[in-house]
This record gives C-alpha cells, structure tokens and sequence, in this order.
C-alpha cells in the first residue's frame, strides 16, 4: 500500500463557517494529525481559486486522499470530486467533512465550542479518509425510448419535446381521450385565450407524430428493472403488453376538490365549483345577474392546510370573463387571502377590479353562511375590513377548491419506488437542486403531480423533465454512483431480510451453487444502507462507508 498523504482545505464559506469558527485554529489542529501532509484554508473553497488550490495541493505535495471541510454535500461533493478527477485521482478518495450545516450553522453562540466541534470533526473525516479505497463506476448501457405517464398538456409536451428530439415515446393515458382537465376549461389566464385552441392543434401533433406510440385507456400495471432498462407492463381493456423503456415521465397531474357538503354544494343546484362554471361558460350557458364566488373551500384548513395557488387566479379569471360577457353582472369574490403572484396576474387582478368585481375578505373563524330555500339565494359574510356583516344576493355560488392529489398516487408510488410528500403527492428529489427529478435514478416528474401548477408553469416544467430525460438516452449510457451495497456470498444466510426492507427494490435472491444468496442491483442502489444495517449475517458490506470506516470515525472521535 501506497504511503498515505491526506491533504485538508478547510473552508472560510465568506462569514457562513468563519464568522463562528476559528478557521486558522482548526488549520494549526488539523496539522498535527497523524498523515496529514498538507492543510490550508480558504475563502470560499468552491470558486474557481478553491478549486485550483485543490488541484494544485494534490499535484505538489502527492495527495492520495483529499478532504474539504465546508458546507454540505448535497451541492458541492461533485465539484470537489471533479477537481480530483482532473488530476488523476480516484474521486471516492475524497471525503467531505460539512462544518457548516453540522457546526457553525448549529453553534453561532457557542464560537468555541463550534471551533471544537470541527476540529472532531475533521479529525473523524480524516481516519475514515486513511481507509477509503478507489471504486469504480460500471457503465450501464440507455436504451433511447422513453415512457410518459399522463395524457394532459403537461404530459403532451414532454413526450413531444423528447420525440421531436428523435427519441422513441410511449404516450401512456388512463382515459379515453387526450387533453385532461384542460379539456373542461373555457380559457386561460391571463391571455383569455380559448383552452381549445391549445389543445386541438397539440392532441393532433401527438396523434401524428411518426415517433410517439399513444396508449389510451391504458394504465401502467407493472414497472421493473432500472435507468436505462424499465421494463413496463401496460393494461389496456384487461388485455396485458410489455414495452422497454430508458427513462419515465410522469405527468399525471391532480384533480379538483368536490366539496360535498360544503355551502350547500349536492344540495343547492346553483351551488357549482370553479371547473363546473368552465363548463358553463364555455357551452355558453350561464344564467343569473348576482353571482357570489367563494375561495379557499377545502384549502388551508387543518384537514388540507396547503394553499393550491392557482384557485384564486382561476376565480378571478372567471369573473372578469362573467364581466366581459355580462356587464351588468354583479360579483363578489369572498377570500381569505390571494395569491396573484407575478407582475402578470397582479396586473390581472387590478383590471378584474376596474370591470366592477368585488373583493371581500373573510376569516376562517367567520366564514360565509349559505341561506335559501330550494337554492342558495342569500350570503351572509363578515367583512373583515369594514368589520362588519354583508347580506349578498345570490343567483349562482361558485365554490373555488383546490387541486389534490390523484387517488392513484399511491399506486403510482408503489410501482415506480418514489415517494410522497405528507398531502399525498408525488415528492421530487429536492425542490431547488432536483425539481423535476425522483430519488430514483431515470424517473422525472412534471406538472400537477407534484404541486398544483398553472399550463405555463406545467409546460415550463415538462421541457425541463424531457431534458433530463434526454440526457442519458443521448449520451447512451449512465454510470451510476459507485456507493453501493455488495453481497458475501460465503456467509450471506439468504434470509432475504435485505429484499424486503430495500427501499430501492435493489435486492433479490438468487440461487447460486445449490444456495440461496442476496444480490444487489448496481443500477438500483443507492446506498441507502438499510441492507447492511439490518443483514443479520454481517454479508453486505457499504462501499465507501464500510464498518471498518465507520468504526475508525467512531474511535478518532472518542479518543
């Protein structure tokens, strides 16, 4: 073995770790450690100085094992580990130490004791850097057809982008025709422009395109394998087909509230929700002069304390459209707070108000009575502003709810291994750094299924899932992290405790030499290490955070 040269470049992070942390204290620490060669601090060591320092450091002094004491991995780990890349260095001989997140940002009153903490540390990050082994990522050929859940807009114009870029699609909608709720909207905010116009021509681009396979009344029964290679199992009409795809799509946005119950709604007939006046509207059949809209029904309750951000615009929407087609119209829209956010729905706003619509705000401690006999005819609203009650006449209520999640989510969870957030959608890989991304590796997400969006935002966000998805089927392979679990087969018991608890589906058994053994999927692991905790044998063992590493972290910090 190579004689160990560890090398640490502790980060200032501007005032972020260096305005609580002594940083040339813990440089004059880290000095004295046993293989440690080299140590220096510096700025910010993600800039383009930090990162020469690195390269050089590693060139100068014959660095083997290099540690950055910063801020978190989760956004610089690949940096760092392209800056040892470059210099020939196997990049899983780097170890990230997080001073930041762990110390600084934790103890900004406590500056002695956040300098102790990172020198613990460092000092643990550096035992388990003497023990870290070169790995090597395995090559995992893509194949270049892609699957896209949900006929919607969203759904549609990822699968076109991905076709148009010569990519093979698989078009996979539950009903029987294509265009979701969209197909019940009159027109869209903010430039009132007929939903049907969008529709048409873009259901007759899908249709028409050599390279998308529509699937209607069809759901997805079954998907298996890994990026690159899902094999997926469609049912349509009972009748069972298998496709192969490199990557998912899933676009299956959400529905609207019905608020059974709620103001008289299943039982007053002029008491509508939003989508239902759509329906009206565009069919051109709207009666009465007082039309009395209220929002926030179903939404920031206990029972869905989430705002869906798109009701309110949709009620302004419709009431100034009331207002286009019947000056005459009197309407109040009753809500507790809105959300016109952008200067374009702002200034949507101000010009529904010009027309004559009236805005009434109220508190969920007072909220709107529903009066009437055979139909809602009276309001009664506390005004919160004026601080005093309004009787409203009433021809037609209109009751804004907002979008929730499909009941299917669940389903859609189970089959693809993705999560849900805590209202039931789907749960990107993190809301900044992956938006239209899964945990798992090859299945991206757009629209409505994740959070309630509006078409420009669901469109904006399905070209960005069909980049994504783009990009490993163009370069035609994906080399998965080398951080994962691998099997000893010679005391591995086959229990099959490991299958059961991987959350990746990553494990199975196999029979090997008349045994039964585990074996993990490199493609499917994430190196979650669920497996290796839990295998009763002590088989599996966590490249890159193996027991022995762990072990030694554990002892440098009690010593």
């Amino acid at each position: 073995m190579d004689e160990l040269r560890v090398g640490v470049f502790v980060c200032h992070c501007g005032r972020n770790i260096g305005a609580y942390v002594n940083v040339p204290e813990v440089v004059e620490y880290v000095e004295g450690l046993p293989d440690v060669v080299h140590v220096e601090h510096n700025l910010y060591t993600c800039s383009e100085e930090g990162i020469s320092a690195i390269k050089k450091g590693i060139q100068e002094h014959g660095l083997n094992r290099v540690i950055v004491a910063s801020c978190t991995p989760r956004t610089h780990e690949p940096l760092f580990r392209s800056a040892c890349e470059a210099t020939g260095l196997n990049k899983y001989l780097f170890e990230f130490v997080n001073i930041r997140d762990q110390c600084s940002w934790v103890h900004m009153g406590e500056p002695e004791k956040a300098t102790q903490k990172a020198k613990d540390l460092i000092r643990m990050g550096v035992a388990k850097a003497r023990l870290l082994e070169p790995l090597e990522e395995l090559e995992i050929e893509v194949n270049p057809s892609a699957l896209v859940m949900g006929g919607g807009v969203v759904g549609m114009q990822a699968a076109l982008n991905l076709a148009n870029q010569g990519f093979q699609v698989h078009l996979v909608e539950k009903e029987g025709e294509l265009g979701g709720t969209l197909r019940d909207v009159y027109k869209l905010f903010t430039a009132n422009e007929e939903a049907s116009k969008l529709l048409g021509p873009l259901v007759q681009k899908i249709k028409s395109h050599p390279r998308i396979k529509l699937h209607l009344s069809t759901k997805v029964k079954n998907v298996g394998g890994f990026i690159g290679n899902f094999d997926v199992t469609l049912n349509q009409n009972g009748a069972e087909s298998k496709i192969n795809v490199g990557t998912i799509i899933v676009a299956i946005g959400a529905e609207v509230l019905k608020p059974i119950g709620q103001y008289g709604y299943g039982k007053f007939p002029n008491v509508i929700t939003q989508l239902e006046l759509e329906k009206r509207l565009k069919n051109g059949n709207l009666d009465g002069q007082n039309i009395v809209m209220i929002n926030c029904v179903g939404a920031r309750v206990p029972e869905r304390t989430y705002c869906s951000r798109i009701c309110c615009m949709s009620a302004i929407k419709n009431a100034s459209l009331i207002r286009e087609l019947n000056p005459e119209a009197k309407i109040w829209i009753l809500y507790r707070d809105l959300m016109t956010y952008g200067v374009d729905f702002e200034d949507y706003y101000r010009k529904s108000m010009e027309q004559g619509v009236r805005f009434i705000r109220y508190s969920l401690e007072k909220p709107p009575e529903v009066t009437g006999n055979g139909k809602a005819d009276n309001i009664k609203v506390y005004h919160e502003l004026r601080k005093r009650e309004l009787e409203l006449p009433c021809d037609m209520l209109v009751l804004t709810t907002p979008l929730i999640p499909r009941e299917d989510n669940q389903e859609i969870s189970r089959l693809l291994k993705v999560s849900l957030d805590e209202f039931g959608f789907l749960l990107e890989a993190h809301l900044k750094l992956r938006p239209v991304e899964f945990a798992m590796d090859g299945i991206y997400i757009c629209g409505s299924a994740k959070w309630p969006t509006d078409v420009a935002e669901g469109v904006s966000q399905a070209y960005a899932a069909a980049s994504k998805a783009a990009g490993p089927m163009r370069i035609g392979y994906v080399k998965p992290e080398a951080i994962t679990s691998s099997v000893n087969e010679d005391i591995c018991s086959g229990c099959g405790t490991c299958v059961s608890l991987c959350p990746f589906g990553a494990m199975e058994l196999v029979s090997k030499d008349g045994k039964r053994v585990a074996q993990s999927t490199v493609a499917q692991c994430k190196g979650c290490g669920v497996c290796g905790a839990a295998c009763p044998s002590g088989a599996i063992t966590m490249n890159h955070f193996s027991n022995e590493q762990i072990m030694a972290q554990l002892e440098a910090l009690i010593a």
